[in-house]
C-alpha cells in the first residue's frame, strides 16, 4: 500500500488558534516509528521553506514528501493565483492538492459564488492543471468544508464543468454533503489522491445544518480513527483498488490538541489504530 500521513493528524494547521501545535522532530519521528512512508508538507513554517534542508530533514526520518495541501483563492476575478501556484511547484515535489479558499481565515463559514465568480473559479481550476502538467506536476482539487467547493453540488459541478482530478477525502465529503463511496464509484477516472478518514455520522449531520462550527466539532470527535466512524472505508479502497488506483493513501484524522499528549498516547494512537484497520482491509 501508498501509505502516507499529513500533519493535521497530529493537530498541525495553517488556521490561527487552531490548537496546541506540535513540534516537527516529535511528529515526524512518530510517523516514522508508525511505519509510515511520506508525509504531506503540512502549513508554512512546519517544515523548512528551503527545499534542500526539508528534503534532508525528512530523509533522516525516512520519510519521502507526498505533496502539499494549497488553500488558494480561485474564485475572485481581481486576484491571479498563478504567482502561489508557481512558488509552491518551485519549491514542492509531489502532487499539489488545491483547496478553493474563501480568503476567510478557518473554515467555519463561507461565501455564496455568483456565474461570475464561479466561472473565475472553473478557469482556474482548468489554467493550473495545465500549467502543473506543462511542469510534469500533478494537481488535484480537495473539496473540503468550509471552502468554495464544500457540498454535492459544488462536487458535481466542478466534475461536470472542469478538467481538473480530485482529491477523494473521505471524511470532507460526507461532512459537506457527498457520500465518498458513491464518488469513488462515479468518478474513479478523476481521482488522482485519498485522504482516508472516518466520521461520527451524527456530529458531521448537525456540521450540514449548521447546528455546529466545523472548528467545534473537530474538537469535539468529528473524525475517528478509521474503524470507529460510520464511513465504508473497506468498501471505498476495495473499489479503488478494484478500478486500478495508483495514488497515495494519506492518513488524515483532523484533530484539535489543547496541549502536548502523552508519549504514545494521542494522535500516536489514533493513527496507529487507523494503520492496524487499514492493514486488516488489505489482508
Amino acid at each position: 500500500m501508498r501509505v502516507a500521513a499529513a500533519p493535521i493528524s497530529w493537530g498541525v494547521c495553517e488556521v490561527p488558534g487552531w490548537g496546541h501545535q506540535m513540534e516537527p522532530g516529535r511528529v515526524l519521528a512518530e510517523m516514522r516509528d508508525l511505519g509510515l512512508a511520506a508525509t504531506e508538507l503540512g502549513p508554512g513554517g512546519f517544515l523548512p521553506g528551503d527545499k534542500a534542508a526539508r528534503d534532508e530533514l525528512l530523509a533522516s526520518y525516512g520519510l519521502g514528501l507526498v505533496g502539499a495541501f494549497v488553500p488558494v483563492v480561485l474564485h475572485d476575478p481581481a486576484y491571479d493565483p498563478m504567482p502561489e501556484i508557481d512558488r509552491t511547484l518551485d519549491r514542492v515535489d509531489g502532487i499539489l492538492i488545491l483547496a478553493a479558499a474563501t480568503g476567510l481565515d478557518g473554515y467555519d463559514e463561507r461565501p455564496a459564488l455568483d456565474t461570475k465568480a464561479w466561472s473565475t473559479l472553473l478557469s482556474n481550476l482548468d489554467a493550473i492543471t495545465l500549467r502543473a502538467a506543462a511542469r510534469d506536476r500533478a494537481v488535484t482539487l480537495h473539496p473540503h468544508v468550509g471552502t468554495m467547493v464544500e457540498s454535492r453540488a459544488d462536487v458535481e459541478r466542478v466534475l461536470g464543468e472542469s478538467s481538473v482530478p480530485l482529491c477523494l477525502d473521505t471524511g470532507h465529503l460526507l461532512v459537506g454533503g457527498t457520500d465518498p463511496e458513491w464518488l469513488a464509484r462515479f468518478a474513479m477516472r478523476r481521482i488522482t489522491h485519498v485522504h482516508l478518514k472516518d466520521v461520527d455520522a451524527g456530529l458531521a449531520d448537525r456540521v450540514l445544518k449548521g447546528d455546529v462550527g466545523y472548528t467545534d466539532a473537530v474538537r469535539d470527535g468529528l473524525y475517528r480513527p478509521l474503524g470507529d466512524g460510520d464511513i465504508d472505508i473497506p468498501e471505498i479502497v476495495h473499489t479503488l483498488e478494484g478500478a486500478g488506483y495508483e495514488g497515495w493513501y494519506v492518513m488524515e484524522q483532523d484533530t484539535v490538541l489543547t496541549e502536548e499528549p502523552a508519549q504514545g498516547g494521542g494522535p500516536y494512537d489514533d493513527v496507529r489504530r487507523s494503520l492496524d484497520f487499514l492493514a486488516g482491509v488489505v489482508r
